[in-house]
């Protein structure tokens, strides 16, 4: 008598896994509507200058963001601070990548990353989001974002400071030993 395996459901998805591929191709379409009728308007030739000229903005856009955050990297590396002011890199790379997908919808919204008023509506939005999925109550690996959030603050709070201190690991058991046996050499203390 042979058994037959019982059917496993998958295991069900999150809100936005399921309305994720739902809005891409809804925005896709949008974004393809919407070049038809500018281009009708416009005329083709025009809307492909319009397309390139978004492309080269956006990658100097990223460019610049990438030249600034070396700097403050940089900066940082030489006097050391525990709060680093903000500078604004991600929200001016992520306008970038925007201006250069093909489309005037995905423009629109690099717009809004680029000007300080709603540059700061998506920064108070993109906290929220970060602040419920840090209060989730999903299990891991329900929620990848979720997951994420978790990983960072549990990084946060391991190393506030970021501070590395020096050292030396010595099992007790076996200790530093060499040919004549322990090593009792001096060693200055090590200090913070």
């Amino acid at each position: 008598m042979t058994q037959q395996a019982t059917p496993t459901r998958p295991a069900p998805r999150g809100g936005l896994r399921r309305v994720l591929p739902l809005l891409i191709t809804a925005w896709l379409v949008l974004e393809i509507w919407l070049l038809v009728q500018v281009g009708s308007w416009l005329g083709g030739f025009t809307v492909l200058l319009l397309l390139i000229a978004g492309a080269v903005i956006g990658g100097s856009l990223i460019k610049r963001a990438g030249l600034k955050a070396l700097s403050a990297a940089i900066e940082q590396s030489k006097d050391p601070q525990p709060q680093q002011p903000q500078t604004g890199t991600s929200m001016t790379v992520l306008a970038g990548l925007l201006l250069i997908v093909p489309g005037f919808l995905s423009d629109l919204v690099a717009l809004t990353l680029l000007f300080p008023p709603t540059r700061a509506l998506w920064r108070a939005a993109g906290r929220r989001l970060a602040d419920k999925a840090l209060r989730s109550t999903s299990a891991v690996g329900a929620d990848a974002f979720a997951d994420a959030m978790r990983l960072q603050e549990q990084i946060r709070i391991h190393r506030p400071d970021g501070k590395v201190i020096q050292g030396e690991v010595v099992d007790p058991e076996a200790g530093p030993r060499g040919p004549q046996g322990p090593d009792t050499t001096y060693r200055p203390p090590i200090n913070g």
